[in-house]
């Protein structure tokens, strides 16, 4: 017996966006050799030592707590996207590119309002502030988005 395609050409279209969200994803954080600090280090190195601590500093996860401390805005935004998707008024693509601006607005928003253990005195010192993660506010303003197939090295 003969299958006959009765999938309508909106179907068709949803299908090959779905297949493409299966294929890309969105990332947002930092890209080794975009920026260093005034002394030379990699803002990469930097992020990552301050996400999990070195041994002087404490762990100030604010990549983490972007997402775990927004979780419910997260998947709001995210159901929104799909229902976009669903209703025809927006591809895979753009998906991919609206979640990964709203995670680089979280990373960033995490930065200045995060609460962390504060810095040590020394720090507060030479930084003339408290607020830990914030210097010249480089770190910041270098979050970047990229959209990419699954699985990039």
């Amino acid at each position: 017996m003969a299958v006959i395609d009765e999938t309508t050409p909106e179907g068709k279209r949803f299908y090959q966006e779905l297949k493409k969200l299966g294929e890309l994803m969105s990332y947002a954080g930092f890209q080794q050799g975009q920026g260093s600090s005034e002394d030379g280090v990699d803002l990469v190195d930097i992020a990552a030592f301050n996400e999990v601590g070195t041994s002087r500093a404490p762990s100030r996860p604010f990549m983490r707590k972007s997402v775990d401390d927004n979780k419910d805005k997260v998947i709001a935004f995210c159901q929104a996207q799909i229902g976009k998707l669903c209703d025809g008024t927006t591809t895979a693509e753009q998906i991919l590119k609206e979640i990964a601006v709203f995670q680089k607005g979280l990373i960033q928003e995490t930065i200045v309002d995060g609460e962390f253990e504060p810095n040590a005195e020394s720090t507060i010192r030479k930084k003339k502030s408290d607020k830990p993660l914030i210097d010249t506010g480089r770190m910041r303003q270098s979050v970047m988005t990229v959209i990419d197939k699954k699985g990039r090295a």
